[in-house]
């Protein structure tokens, strides 16, 4: 059983979410300190990104409180520790639905620009093809990083603040990932 202290005394899960569903929210503010980190590295190991982690937690810990009513005492930190994967699998799918979004708008956007033949179109959307595939191939880690500068256009400042890191950090990831693609890549892969 799941217990913790209070003023030299145990009080357990089940007593706390009993106070809560009677409407005590203290008791609630009692499970968010004591799950608290352990929800937010389980959220952290899916988004791999400080800050969406962090609001990921506090969007949990809401559905958490809201879906508290419920609750039929199944094992609290195994239920709140599925809540937690499938939602931080949620955010993480619609990220990545975005970041394929501006893709498609940044290639659709390319090729309105151009008044080109018919084969230089098919040429062309070949080589899309096969960059997103090359993409797809980089280390989720550089991944993200190669798609923010050349695909996104961000600024190193922009992402040193959505990644909650320094610039250097970003210029550190970008001379890794730019290595990697060097040594993993040949220029005739892209023709």
């Amino acid at each position: 059983m799941e217990a913790i202290r209070k003023g030299g005394r145990e009080i357990s899960d089940q007593v706390l979410i009993q106070k809560v569903k009677s409407g005590n929210d203290h008791a609630f503010r009692l499970l968010v300190e004591k799950y608290r980190n352990d929800l937010f590295r389980t959220i952290y190991a899916v988004l791999r990104d400080q800050k969406e982690a962090e609001d990921a937690a506090q969007e949990v810990f809401l559905k958490i409180y809201t879906s508290l009513p419920q609750y039929e005492d199944q094992g609290f930190k195994t239920w709140i520790t599925r809540i937690a994967v499938n939602h931080a699998i949620d955010v993480k799918r619609k990220r990545d639905r975005r970041q394929e979004d501006t893709l498609e708008k940044v290639e659709y956007d390319f090729q309105e620009s151009q008044s080109e033949s018919v084969e230089a179109e098919i040429i062309n959307k070949e080589r899309r093809t096969l960059v997103r595939k090359k993409l797809n191939e980089l280390p989720a880690n550089y991944r993200n990083v190669i798609y923010d500068f050349y695909i996104a256009e961000k600024s190193y400042q922009q992402m040193a603040e959505e990644q909650n890191v320094g610039i250097k950090t970003i210029e550190t990831k970008l001379y890794r990932a730019r290595l990697w693609m060097k040594k993993h890549w040949k220029e005739d892969d892209f023709s």
